[in-house]
């Protein structure tokens, strides 16, 4: 049992038959310290701070569990609008933890929140409740009292507050061992009315009949105070009889995993290493990075918007969006279809829409931290029968690249070129006995091993390196990105010739557009080799050149076609499988000599940018297509 279930008698006793328990609504951590404690002390009585018009509705929530509800009280404006306040009934809400418990272990329950016509809500940012993991209970509610907004005189909380008190004197009445759930920012005011006896009003009369609604799964996050994921983990512990004590944490971390074997499942398996970017180590960094912006942000949890956004910048849109998905996952809310003949309500932030699609404003009765919104862009994937409108919409007469990409993998053609050289450079690269100059340093491999083998050197007799210039360049480079390559898969074959002097002329065998279509007039494609010829020049298209009919598989065409069009010796080539004869033969039958990168070289993401490319159906499709391409 964590130290949180252990109260202090000194502060928490009003009386010796009453024991007063502040609580922080919506939070997981809080509702683990309601269950410790009410197992772990004798109790006869919960005062369970909700109004009574709520008890049988909220009771009856509860033991549907683990599916999500909500009662709505409905309230009427002044100006004749309809409005609503409303309990969730999340299991992850202390209070509805306290229901729960007192159910199973027949203990009784008495609401003593006072009657209102129309509800109005008190937020307040408070501490993190995951702190009680480390601290008392005690501690962290008085070291949270200099921060609590006092009631106004003759406010509602005001009168709220002195009826609770009066509640639970005439509770201690009937009841020797009482329980009172408290809101955290209330408790030192029902201390104060308790002992003081301060005079109360007689509750007013509820303004409707309260009703209870089951919630649309996609809407969850509104209406709970943990993440829809983590509150399903919840559930599952409490299912299978394990321990929960860090889900707000563990959960999180099982939330990015799962989100992973999703987005890595919705993935192409044909390419390993792209497949398998999103590694160990990148996840180790995202989370230090989630860490450290929590701390910044003054919080122990992540919530939501950081968790994605985090996401979105190490990783991608696509692994973003899977996890946002992800975290609105739970997986006991039954659908609509599934309740066609119960009522089902949409929440919001402050508003709710009910089953006969009105939308109310709403104000939660257990609320947590505010809610709100802030701002993030993510691209999701568009509707099919958009896709379908937009494919059909294609002018087939004219296309372009999308610039931002073709800096991108220009700038990348050229890293892969330099490199090529260096290997070259090395190749030429040899050993001479030192005389007068150290040339391009000492190599102190052959040095040692000549001084073991000849005893009579001299420590003076020193080889040297030396790694002569590097005569021509790499003009053709050409990327394998899947080998062996299927050609019912890469049906599209074309050349791209350059807009300027610092772009290549293009080859390259890749997925048609047309199938997946991301935007009015943008197009996705995927490479599945290129060739890139740089200083650029117009060459006839390799695919319907007969000169190349003695191929047999489409990267020998386009390694034939690479190596006919190189005026260089050597042509660099970036493949995930070693040089086979066949290309090696096609080099020599044009003169020409292979060059070798592994694909492996470079970073799986990097692979991934490079090989998603998009093709837009006109130059004006440029003026707004970052509204649709992922970057």
């Amino acid at each position: 049992m964590s130290q949180a279930a252990s109260p202090s008698d000194t502060i928490f006793t009003l009386s010796p038959k009453i024991q007063i328990l502040p609580i922080a609504h919506g939070s997981g951590d809080m509702a683990q310290t309601v269950r410790d404690l009410m197992v772990s002390q004798e109790v006869d009585c919960l005062a369970v701070p909700l109004p009574p018009s709520v008890e049988s509705l909220v009771e009856e929530g509860v033991a549907a569990l683990p599916i999500i509800s909500l009662v709505v009280c409905p309230e009427p404006q002044a100006d004749g609008d309809s409005t609503c306040s409303y309990v969730p009934v999340d299991p992850c809400q202390p209070v509805i933890m306290g229901i729960r418990v007192a159910m199973g272990e027949s203990i009784d329950r008495a609401y003593v929140d006072r009657e209102v016509g129309i509800f109005h809500s008190t937020s307040w940012v408070g501490p993190d409740p995951y702190v009680l993991k480390s601290i008392p209970l005690s501690k962290f509610s008085a070291a949270s009292i200099p921060f609590f907004p006092a009631p106004e005189a003759a406010s509602q909380r005001q009168t709220r507050i002195a009826w609770m008190a009066f509640r639970l004197h005439e509770l201690e009445l009937d009841y020797r061992n009482i329980l009172c759930l408290c809101p955290l920012m209330d408790w030192p005011w029902v201390r104060q009315a308790y002992h003081d006896r301060l005079p109360y009003v007689a509750p007013d009369r509820p303004s409707g009949r309260p009703a209870r609604w089951n919630v649309e799964q996609r809407s969850l996050y509104f209406l709970l105070g943990e993440l829809p994921f983590v509150t399903q983990l919840y559930e599952q512990r409490r299912e299978e009889a394990r321990a929960d004590t860090h889900l707000s944490i563990d959960g999180i971390k099982e939330l990015v995993l799962e989100a992973r074997s999703r987005w890595l499942a919705s993935r192409s398996p044909s390419v390993v290493q792209e497949a398998n970017w999103i590694t160990p180590q990148l996840l180790q960094r995202y989370f230090h990075y989630v860490r450290n912006r929590t701390l910044l942000e003054h919080r122990l949890t992540p919530d939501l918007f950081t968790l994605v956004h985090a996401a979105q910048q190490m990783a991608g849109d696509a692994f973003a969006l899977m996890l946002l998905e992800t975290a609105k996952t739970y997986d006991y809310q039954p659908d609509a279809i599934q309740l066609t003949m119960t009522p089902m309500a949409t929440m919001g932030i402050g508003e709710l829409q009910d089953p006969e699609g009105d939308i109310l404003p709403a104000r939660n009765r257990l609320q947590g931290d505010p809610q709100a919104w802030r701002s993030l862009t993510l691209r999701p994937q568009a509707p099919i029968q958009h896709t379908q409108s937009w494919a059909h919409q294609w002018n087939p007469f004219q296309q372009c690249s999308w610039p931002p990409e073709d800096l991108r993998i220009e700038s990348f053609a050229s890293h892969v070129r330099q490199q090529s050289k260096q290997i070259l450079g090395a190749d030429l690269a040899r050993i001479e006995q030192f005389s007068t100059s150290l040339e391009d340093g000492i190599d102190l491999r052959e040095t040692l091993r000549q001084w073991a083998t000849k005893p009579s050197h001299s420590v003076f007799d020193l080889q040297v390196k030396v790694t002569p210039p590097v005569r021509g360049t790499i003009e053709v480079l050409v990327f394998l990105f899947e080998v062996p390559s299927d050609p019912n898969v890469y049906t599209w074959r074309t050349t791209w010739f350059a807009e300027h002097q610092e772009e290549s002329t293009l080859c390259f065998y890749a997925t048609p557009f047309s199938t997946h279509m991301i935007g009015p007039g943008i197009g996705q494609a995927l490479y599945g080799g290129t060739m890139f010829l740089y200083p650029p020049r117009p060459i006839p298209d390799i695919w319907e050149n007969p000169r190349f009919q003695f191929t047999t598989t489409l990267e020998e065409r386009l390694l034939a076609g690479a190596c006919f069009h190189s005026h260089e010796t050597h042509v660099a080539i970036v493949s995930p499988v070693p040089l086979k004869a066949a290309w090696r033969n096609i080099a020599r039958k044009y003169g020409k000599k292979l060059v070798p990168l592994p694909l492996h070289r470079f970073s799986g993401q990097t692979v991934a940018r490079l090989r998603h490319f998009h093709v837009l159906n006109g130059h004006e499709i440029r003026s707004y297509a970052a509204r649709f391409i992922r970057e």
